[in-house]
């Protein structure tokens, strides 16, 4: 399972299944769970935690030293879940001590070919980020998250459960659950994801409602926060939840 030529650090802790390709490299104290498929040329850096199931194509780059000049070598790490799949040239680096040392990928997530996570970045499960789509430092990213090609997040942003980010997008404020953005704008709700994730069609009106209140009705976060907390939803209350939350300001 094993290649000859794979240079694995003696301290790594490797499950019997696990498959490493031609010329990989494993750092030190990585620990990869079972299923976990390695290509040729893939790097993970030390302090790299790797769940089950997940598979690194060639020169992908998982765990390295992060690009934040206050990065002194600390033993920061990257906690990677289960079923994740990182297509070539992917980069993710581990966290920073300024903020939780860590890096953490959910389970489940898609990352294609030249996408970049940065430190200190959470995301949750079910992501999908398309060729080229980064996020700087520090970014939280919820559940169900869709971004596009090209797609590029400000460091110290939050993305809400189930947003979709459009192509070319730079953003630097926060995406409220459920919130499409097109051309650095929202653009209205992610009802097509929506409803390929089995939401009903009455949750899908109140979601449409709320965001109505949010980016039609000229009011001010506080009232629309206000005026959102009046629905039983649970959705909307995820969406008012965000709102209160929002450390930049949401997009709008």
């Amino acid at each position: 399972m094993i290649h000859s030529t794979a240079i694995i650090d003696p301290s790594a802790k490797i499950a019997d299944d696990v498959e490493i390709g031609p010329y990989s490299i494993i750092g030190k104290d990585v620990s990869i769970d079972s299923g976990t498929v390695v290509g040729p040329h893939v790097v993970i850096g030390s302090y790299t935690t790797i769940g089950k199931n997940n598979r690194f194509f060639q020169f992908s780059s998982i765990g390295e030293e992060n690009q934040d000049k206050k990065y002194a070598g600390e033993p920061t790490r990257t906690i990677i879940g289960d079923g994740n799949v990182f297509r070539e040239c992917c980069t993710v680096h581990r966290g920073t001590v300024q903020d939780g040392s860590e890096t953490r990928v959910g389970n489940n997530g898609w990352f294609m070919a030249y996408t970049h996570i940065a430190h200190d970045c959470v995301l949750g499960d079910n992501t999908i980020m398309s060729n080229n789509a980064t996020l700087a430092g520090h970014v939280h990213v919820g559940d169900y998250v869709i971004m596009s090609g090209f797609a590029k997040i400000h460091q110290f942003c939050k993305i809400g459960d189930h947003a979709f980010i459009g192509m070319d997008c730079a953003i630097s404020k926060d995406i409220p659950p459920f919130v499409l953005v097109a051309e650095n704008a929202p653009y209205g709700l992610n009802s097509e994801g929506l409803k390929r994730r089995g939401f009903s069609s009455e949750t899908i009106s109140e979601l449409k409602r709320a965001y109505r209140t949010i980016y039609r009705k000229s009011l001010k976060i506080e009232e629309a926060i206000a005026e959102l907390s009046e629905s039983s939803d649970p959705h909307v209350q995820q969406m008012v939840e965000f709102l209160q939350n929002a450390n930049r300001g949401i997009l709008r």
